[in-house]
C-alpha cells in the first residue's frame, strides 16, 4: 500500500465505523514509517472532520458519531507511543473544553499531538468551570492554558478566563491559547488570546512560537 492509501483508509475507516481496519492501518503506517502525527492529523482527524459534516447534514446522529469517535480512539491508542518522543518536557500546557460545551473529540486530539510535541499535557476534560483554568495554571505553574469551545453559545466563556489570567500577578502568568469550530482569529484578538489555532498541528506550532521554541526535527 502507498502512503495516500494508508491515510485515506485510516479516514474511510473512521467515517464507516471499521474499527478493525482502523487498527491494521494504524499498525500498518508505523510499519510504512508514516510520521505518526501525519496518521493522526491527515488519517484519524480528517476521517472525524467528516463524520461532523455528516452529522452537519442529519446523515449521521450521535450514535453513529460517537461509534466513529470510539473507531478514531482506537487508532490513536496505537500510533500515541510512536509520538510521544520527548523526556524532559518543552513545556507545561493546562487544556479543557470551556464550561457549558461537552464536546471533547478535538481537545483530546489537541492535547495528544501538544503531549507528541514534547509537552506536559494536563488535561481537565470537558465542561471544565471558567475559573478553574487559571486556578488550575498556577497550582502546576503552567506556561500556557489551551482553551476549546465547539458551541457559539459557550465560546464566550473563553474572555472570563483570559480576564482571569491578566488578573494574575505573578511573573508566571500563562499564555492563553485557543481553539474550535466557531473561533476565529479575529474573536481571538477580540478577547485578549495570546494565540489561536485551526486545528492540533497549528497548536503545536502556537505552543511553540508562545515558549519561543526554534522548530527543529527531533
Amino acid at each position: 500500500m502507498k502512503k495516500h492509501e494508508i491515510l485515506d483508509g485510516l479516514a474511510r475507516a473512521v467515517v464507516n465505523m471499521d474499527t478493525d481496519s482502523v487498527i491494521n492501518l494504524a499498525q500498518k503506517s508505523l510499519e510504512m514509517m508514516i510520521p505518526a502525527e501525519e496518521a493522526i492529523e491527515n488519517g484519524l482527524s480528517r476521517g472525524m472532520e467528516i463524520v461532523g459534516d455528516l452529522f452537519a447534514a442529519a446523515e449521521y446522529f450521535v450514535p453513529e458519531v460517537v461509534v466513529c469517535a470510539d473507531t478514531m480512539y482506537a487508532g490513536l491508542n496505537i500510533l500515541k507511543p510512536a509520538v510521544i518522543r520527548q523526556i524532559k518536557p518543552k513545556g507545561k500546557i493546562v487544556i479543557g473544553v470551556v464550561e457549558g460545551d461537552t464536546h471533547d473529540i478535538g481537545k483530546n486530539i489537541v492535547a495528544m499531538m501538544l503531549e507528541a510535541g514534547g509537552f506536559e499535557v494536563i488535561d481537565l476534560g470537558r465542561n471544565v468551570p471558567l475559573h478553574n483554568f487559571s486556578r488550575c495554571a498556577l497550582e502546576v505553574d503552567a506556561d500556557i492554558i489551551a482553551l476549546s469551545s465547539l458551541m457559539t453559545t459557550t465560546m464566550e466563556g473563553m474572555k472570563q478566563v483570559v480576564d482571569d489570567v491578566s488578573a494574575i500577578s505573578s511573573d508566571r502568568r500563562p499564555y492563553v491559547l485557543v481553539g474550535g469550530a466557531p473561533i476565529t482569529p479575529a474573536f481571538a484578538r477580540r478577547i485578549g488570546a495570546d494565540a489561536y489555532a485551526p486545528n492540533a498541528n497549528a497548536a503545536v506550532k502556537a505552543a511553540r512560537e508562545l515558549l519561543g521554541l526554534k522548530d527543529k526535527k527531533e
